[in-house]
């Protein structure tokens, strides 16, 4: 049996080096003391460590499986009114906000990202406002919608029919969320599937696990029935695995790379689950000739963003072959101004990425964009100095064409590469000629050529002269960039069973 903590909320004693995370677990409305294996979270700015953690087991896993099924079928949560759903979720809504501090300084110690950096809104600040807005969406959104049957299918000789849309919660959710933001990518499964009546199941990334409890903290606060929210955090794979094969589980939402969506698939293909997976992406920026002067802004951007550890972010930068020198040369000096340093500093710009593994990718793909005939124009290693932390130098690569590697493979660094175009037609072809797609922009004054250019690519979400961040505006994937969206009306959608209802008379 899991051991359980009469304490309703957790603290990490030193985030300097020597916290131990009490609990790992919050399992049929209880907070868990886990019997699985120990592992360390590293504070990616030092490698210091943040949290000594015992995971969950296998068995745990389980029982939280099973927990959230049986919540799911007694109907203490699925079969409330949306009304009363909504009165529980903003209590939970309200007890997230009050943890904001908390889940700062987590984003800083944990997933490395700058205090002074914008992406800490992202990080905290934007889901903490989001819980209200999912909630306003649900509630405008119809439980019951008509068909559009035409007129002679609806009366006949024999019966009139009426046929109904009926949208209700689906069952069990299995939530996987990332490392980079993970806050962020874990609320875009658990709050809306908490809200469309699910059960969930939450498994953090082991590289940032501490802020998932946070999810716990607020369901127990806001009195949320037991086994509807469980979180499980664990340093390997099979509590995972079970989360992808386990038969009580209708759906999977996942966030992170292609390799490991592709591997959730497969194990959740035998039970014919369904499928929300934000994966990897490789997306491209086409600048027309109008717009060169945006180039270099958009590329520090790129690399300041979380050390460029963003899967929307435009790491292919196409420009016109005449103007490639001049983006590169204006790269290389703005680069060179990037403050480098830790996390918590405020005058960092680019922090560290996650993990050594991470930043051995960065050193890989640098590496091979030189063998397949790419230039390093600035950047390409470990900055002098910092002996400590997994920092890359942002880095900006003078590629010859888009067949490079460091042009087809996802990086999730601060490494940007520039490639030539003839025309338009040739920068469209070689931004569409990529396994991702998950985002895309195209940067012009000529207003109407910019927008004639975005329809040509291929891309779950196009950007033209801006971008967004919206509950209202859904993303997602094709191709290797994953199933599903999320956000939107389409993306709490997902988290719903749709029926169709004939009912005659």
């Amino acid at each position: 049996m899991a051991s359980l903590l009469t304490e309703k909320s957790f603290e990490i004693s030193n985030f300097c080096g020597r916290g131990l995370l009490d609990y790992t677990g919050y399992i049929d409305g209880a907070f868990v003391r886990g019997e699985g294996a120990a592992f360390a979270v590293e504070n990616p700015s030092d490698e210091s460590v943040v949290a000594q953690v015992t995971g969950v087991s296998p068995a745990q896993v389980e029982a939280a499986i099973a927990a959230a099924r049986r919540a799911f079928d007694d109907g203490a949560w699925s079969g409330l009114a949306m009304k009363e759903r909504a009165a529980a979720m903003t209590r939970f809504g309200e007890a997230l906000r009050k943890r904001a501090d908390r889940l700062k300084e987590l984003a800083i110690v944990e997933a490395g990202c700058p205090v002074s950096s914008s992406v800490m809104m992202a990080q905290v600040h934007a889901p903490l406002r989001m819980t209200d807005e999912i909630i306003d969406m649900f509630l405008r959104l119809p439980e019951i919608e008509e068909n559009p049957i035409p007129l002679h299918e609806r009366v006949n000789a024999h019966f009139v029919i009426q046929s109904l849309k009926r949208w209700s919660p689906l069952g069990v959710v299995s939530a996987i969320s990332a490392y980079n933001v993970p806050l962020y990518t874990a609320f875009w499964k658990v709050v809306p599937g908490l809200m469309a009546g699910n059960s969930v199941v939450l498994r953090p990334n082991p590289l940032t696990p501490i802020s998932a409890m946070i999810f716990a903290e607020a369901a127990d606060e806001a009195g949320l029935p037991r086994g509807v929210m469980n979180v499980v955090v664990e340093g390997g794979l099979d509590g995972g695995r079970l989360m992808t094969t386990d038969p009580r589980v209708d759906l999977v939402s996942f966030t992170g790379s292609c390799t490991v969506g592709a591997r959730v698939a497969e194990q959740a293909a035998p039970t014919l689950k369904r499928l929300v997976l934000e994966l990897g992406g490789k997306s491209a920026q086409i600048f027309l000739p109008d717009s060169v002067d945006k180039a270099v802004m958009h590329g520090m951007i790129v690399c300041t963003s979380h050390a460029g550890q963003g899967c929307v972010l435009g790491t292919r930068m196409f420009v016109p072959e005449e103007a490639k020198g001049q983006v590169l040369d204006g790269l290389a000096a703005a680069m060179a101004q990037v403050k480098i340093g830790p996390a918590s500093d405020p005058a960092t710009q680019l922090g560290p990425v996650i993990s050594a593994a991470q930043r051995a990718r960065c050193e890989h793909f640098t590496q091979a964009a030189v063998a397949a005939g790419g230039t390093v124009v600035t950047g390409g290693k470990r900055p002098a100095g910092l002996d400590k932390g997994f920092y890359f130098e942002p880095t900006v690569l003078d590629l010859p064409d888009n067949a490079n590697p460091a042009a087809q493979e996802e990086i999730f660094g601060p490494v940007v590469g520039v490639i030539g175009y003839r025309d338009l037609d040739h920068a469209v072809r070689m931004a569409n000629d990529s396994r991702y797609g998950l985002s895309g922009f195209v940067h012009g004054k000529d207003r109407p050529l910019a927008l004639q250019t975005a329809l040509r690519m291929r891309s779950g979400a196009i950007n033209v002269n801006g971008a967004l961040m919206s509950s209202y505006a859904s993303g997602g994937g094709i191709k290797m960039s994953g199933l599903g969206r999320e956000r939107g009306v389409e993306g709490l959608r997902e988290f719903q069973m749709l029926t169709t209802l004939n009912i005659g008379a």
